[in-house]
C-alpha cells in the first residue's frame, strides 16, 4: 500500500495521496486581511499548487467542502468559485456556516481529486 505525503507537518500534511485520491487538507488564505473574495481566490490558487504537486488537477474534483464564517458572503465566495472550477467538472459541493478557527478567517476550503495512474 502506498501512500504518499505532500508537504507533511508535525499536525498534518497538505494533501495525501492514496488508492488514486489526493485528500487535500482545509485551507485558508495566505493573507487574513483579504475579503471574502480575496481569501478564496488566495485558497484556490493554494489548491491548483497542491492538486498538481499530486499530479492531478481542479478537472478532476470530486469533492468539495466549503465553511464560510458568515454565510451572508456565500455569494461574493462563489463569484470566485465558479470562475475558477473547471466547466463541466463541478464536484459534488457543501458550503456550511461554521464559527472557523480564528475570527479574521473569512473562508476555509477542502477538496478531494482523482489522480490518474
Amino acid at each position: 500500500m502506498q501512500i504518499e505525503r505532500i508537504e507533511p507537518g508535525p499536525l498534518m500534511s497538505q494533501a495525501v495521496v492514496h488508492r488514486g485520491v489526493a485528500y487535500l487538507s482545509g485551507l485558508v488564505a495566505s493573507d487574513l486581511g483579504a475579503d471574502v473574495k480575496g481569501q478564496t481566490a488566495s485558497i484556490l490558487a493554494r489548491i491548483d499548487e497542491l492538486l498538481a504537486a499530486a499530479g492531478t488537477d481542479k478537472s478532476k474534483l470530486l469533492k468539495a467542502n466549503i465553511w464560510l464564517s458568515d454565510i451572508g458572503t456565500w455569494a461574493d465566495m462563489n463569484e470566485v468559485w465558479t470562475a475558477w472550477v473547471a466547466e463541466g467538472a463541478t464536484p459534488a459541493r457543501a458550503t456550511v456556516e461554521a464559527k472557523l478557527a480564528r475570527p479574521e478567517i473569512k473562508v476555509e476550503i477542502m477538496v478531494e481529486a482523482a489522480v490518474d495512474g
